[in-house]
């Protein structure tokens, strides 16, 4: 009976020790994983995967019916972070950079991506369809369009050109497709998100170039890059 009781002590304590190596996980992250994917790290991806898996997924489960789908209102909202401000006052030394956008954009843009150090850089609050434009000589409008209609488009152009001074123009920057819509892949893939985000999609070349013809710019300008986003430059 003494051997049998300490044999169930022996096993019960053998379990308890298998149980605790259970329960204890150690593990590390590589160096790439640790500035890739974790919270803390300034070039961390964690935001945009978890845009990408709470949001552009669950969208694109309606991709059938992306033709119903167009009354999304969603990415104008992030148009401008600052980090393309901060590469043109980089380029351009003699330039001066206004970023527009809505309030929240602007306050994110102060805190995260721009430093006071930077004062070639000014904020305009604002909604770009409500509101008024600051008089400028280039207009840069970076995955701006493909949000929305050719109608609210030529609308927002045609306020540009009100505003844009004599010999100044608008830089529109998206991924264009082949003028026989036969790509390129991305631009599709692209295309296929706008339809069942917003009320836009990707367009070609010639199909920028008509909405800057409505809107009054005279002098159009069409460049492929070879890489995911191309330049249409209107002139005034």
């Amino acid at each position: 009976l003494l051997l049998s009781a300490d044999w169930s002590a022996l096993i019960l304590l053998s379990a308890n020790w298998f149980a605790s190596l259970l329960l204890t996980v150690l593990y590390s992250n590589t160096e790439m994983s640790s500035v890739f994917l974790t919270k803390s790290s300034p070039r961390s991806l964690y935001h945009s995967i978890d845009y990408n898996s709470n949001t552009m997924y669950l969208c694109w489960h309606y991709l059938p019916h992306a033709f119903f789908l167009l009354l999304f209102h969603l990415f104008y909202l992030f148009c401008c972070s600052g980090a393309l401000a901060r590469q043109c006052v980089k380029l351009y030394p003699d330039c001066t950079v206004t970023i527009f956008d809505l309030p929240k954009v602007v306050q994110m843009s102060r805190e995260h991506f721009l430093s006071p150090e930077e004062d070639r850089i000014s904020f305009h609050e604002g909604d770009f369809f409500k509101d008024s434009l600051p008089e400028a000589d280039l207009y840069v409008l970076a995955r701006i369009l493909h949000d929305w209609t050719d109608e609210r488009n030529v609308e927002l152009l045609s306020k540009i050109h009100q505003s844009c001074r004599p010999g100044g123009g608008v830089l529109v920057v998206e991924a264009l497709l082949s003028e026989d819509n036969s790509g390129p892949l991305t631009a599709q893939l692209y295309s296929l998100n706008m339809l069942v985000q917003t009320e836009g999609r990707e367009r070609k070349g010639s199909e920028y170039a008509a909405l800057l013809t409505r809107a009054g710019f005279t002098t159009v300008h069409i460049h492929n890059t070879g890489k995911i986003y191309d330049a249409v430059l209107g002139l005034k």
